[in-house]
C-alpha cells in the first residue's frame, strides 16, 4: 500500500511541475516526509528537482532530505545548492547526519562549511568527523541530557521544559557524579511516577550497558537490538559520557548490514548496482565467478572420468542436475543461517559445535526424506530394467550424502572464516555452491560404480 502512494505522489508532483502549480506543490511538500520526498527525487529530472527543492523553505527539513537521498544524487544534487544556503542547512542539522554528509564532500568544500557555521555546531560536527567510519563515535548525538545524582524529578522535568527543548530525542535522563562519569540512567516513565521531591539518585538504574568512542558500529547496533534500547550512550576511557546512539541510527546500521552481507553472499561486492561502474561491477564479480568456472571445469573432468559409466547406464546423467541442485540448495540455506546469526551476534566461534552439529542433522534429515523420494522416482522411472533397483539407491544415497556434506560445509564454514577473522559473508554464494557441486559428482558416481558394478 505504502509503495503505490508513493508512486501516486510521483505522478502528482510530475504533473504539477510541468505545469508549474507552486500552490499547490507547496501543500503537498508540507503534508510529505521528506524521506518519502527523497524517493521521488530519485524519479526526477535535474531541472525538475531543484524546481522543487526551492520550494522547500525550512533548512531543517532540508537536512532530513539530504539524510534521506543516495549517496549518489545527494553529491550530484549539492552541487546546484548555493554555498550560503548549505551552509544554513548543515547548521540545522542533527551533528551525526552533518558530520556523514560532510564527510562525503570533497575535503575543501566540507572545510569551508565547517568554517562558516556556528562555532558550536562546527565543533560537534568535526569531534564525530575525528572518529573512524565504522565507530559508535562517528555515529552518535552529542545533545543529550545529563543531570546530577541529586536533583530531583521536579527539577528535572522543569530542566526538560526549558533548558533541553532542542534535543533530538530524549529518550533518557543520563545521570553524572560530581566529577562528570556516568553513574546511572532513567527513563521519563520513570521520572513522572516517582515523587516530585525524590533526588535521581534513588530511582535512577545503575546497570546501564554503554560503549566506546571506537566500539564497532555493528556491535552498538547489536546491543540496541538485544536489549530493546531506544539509545545508548557513549563514553570515553574515563566513562564520562560524550554522546548516544539512537535508535533510528541503529536502524540505519542493520539495514546496511544486513544489505552488505546479502551482496558480498552474492559475490558482487558491497555496494548496489546504481552506484558501481561496469569495469568496478566486472572487477568484484570476475573473482567469483572464476571460481565458479573452476568447479564447473572440475565437475566436467569427473564426470568425463565416468564417461563410460555413462555410455552404459544412461539414466545416471538424468539425475544430475537434482543431485548438484539439492545440494547446492542446502548449502545456501545453511551458510545463509550461520552468517545472518554471526552478524546479529547470536552465534559466535565457541557454538561451532552446536551449530554444526545442529545443521549436519538437519541435512541428514532432509537427505533421507528427498532421498528416499528421488530414489523411488528413479525406480518407477526405470521400472522395467534389471538395475533399477541398483540405480534407486545409488540416487537416494547421492541426495543424502550430498545434502549432508552441504549442510556441514555451509554450516563450518562461515565460522571457519569468522576465526580467521575474514568476513564470513564472502564464504558462501560461489564459494560453497561450487564445492558442494563438486562433492555431490564425484559421491554420486563412485556410488553408482559400487553399487551398479562399473
Amino acid at each position: 500500500m505504502r509503495n503505490e502512494q508513493i508512486q501516486i505522489l510521483i505522478v502528482s508532483l510530475k504533473r504539477l511541475l510541468r505545469r508549474g502549480a507552486t500552490r499547490q506543490l507547496i501543500n503537498i511538500i508540507n503534508k510529505t516526509h521528506m524521506a518519502d520526498l527523497s524517493i521521488v527525487f530519485k524519479e526526477l529530472s535535474s531541472l525538475n528537482r531543484e524546481k522543487l527543492f526551492q520550494l522547500i523553505s525550512d533548512p531543517e527539513q532540508i537536512g532530513i532530505l539530504f539524510s534521506k537521498l543516495d549517496e549518489s544524487i545527494f553529491l550530484e544534487f549539492v552541487k546546484t545548492v548555493e554555498f550560503e544556503q548549505l551552509v544554513v542547512i548543515f547548521d540545522h542539522m542533527p551533528s551525526d547526519d552533518a558530520a556523514e554528509l560532510l564527510g562525503l564532500l570533497e575535503e575543501e568544500l566540507s572545510d569551508r562549511i565547517l568554517a562558516k557555521m556556528q562555532k558550536e555546531e562546527s565543533d560537534n560536527v568535526e569531534q564525530l568527523m575525528s572518529y573512524g567510519d565504522d565507530t559508535a563515535g562517528s555515529l552518535m548525538v552529542t545533545d543529550f541530557i545529563a543531570l546530577e545524582e541529586d536533583v530531583t524529578a521536579k527539577q528535572v522535568i522543569e530542566s526538560l521544559q526549558n533548558k533541553y527543548l532542542d534535543v533530538e530525542m530524549p529518550f533518557y535522563i543520563y545521570v553524572i557524579d560530581d566529577y562528570g562519569n556516568l553513574v546511572g540512567v532513567s527513563s521519563l516513565r520513570q521520572l513522572v511516577v516517582v515523587h516530585p521531591d525524590k533526588p535521581l539518585k534513588e530511582f535512577m538504574a545503575t546497570d546501564l550497558v554503554s560503549v566506546k568512542t571506537y566500539t564497532d558500529r555493528e556491535e552498538v547496533a547489536r546491543l540496541v537490538s538485544r536489549y530493546d534500547y531506544l539509545a545508548v550512550p557513549v563514553v570515553d576511557d574515563d566513562n564520562r559520557i560524550l554522546g548516544i546512539v539512537t535508535v533510528d541510527d541503529v536502524i540505519d546500521i542493520l539495514h546496511e548490514a544486513a544489505t552488505e552481507d546479502m551482496l558480498k553472499m552474492a559475490g558482487v561486492g558491497d555496494e548496489y548496482v546504481e552506484t558501481q561502474t561496469i569495469i568496478k561491477g566486472t572487477r568484484i564479480r570476475l573473482p567469483w565467478l572464476f571460481a565458479s568456472c573452476l568447479g564447473g571445469v572440475a565437475a566436467f573432468f569427473i564426470i568425463g572420468g565416468f564417461e563410460d559409466s555413462l555410455v552404459k547406464f544412461t539414466g545416471l546423467a538424468a539425475f544430475i542436475p537434482v543431485i548438484m541442485g539439492m545440494g547446492g540448495n542446502i548449502g545456501t540455506q545453511s551458510s545463509t543461517i550461520v552468517v545472518r546469526g554471526i552478524a546479529m551476534g547470536r552465534i559466535n566461534i565457541q557454538d561451532f559445535s552446536k551449530v554444526v552439529s545442529k545443521e549436519l542433522a538437519v541435512g541428514l534429515i532432509l537427505g533421507v526424506t528427498y532421498g528416499t523420494f528421488i530414489g523411488l522416482v528413479a525406480k518407477f522411472a526405470y521400472a522395467g530394467e534389471p538395475f533399477s533397483w541398483a540405480l534407486s539407491v545409488s540416487v537416494g544415497l547421492a541426495i543424502l550424502v550430498s545434502m549432508s556434506v552441504a549442510a556441514l560445509v555451509g554450516s563450518a564454514v562461515p565460522l571457519i572464516f569468522e576465526r580467521l577473522h575474514i568476513d564470513p559473508a564472502v564464504a558462501t554464494g560461489p564459494f560453497v555452491t561450487t564445492s558442494i557441486d563438486i562433492v555431490s559428482v564425484y559421491c554420486y558416481f563412485m556410488i553408482a560404480k559400487l553399487l551398479l558394478g562399473l
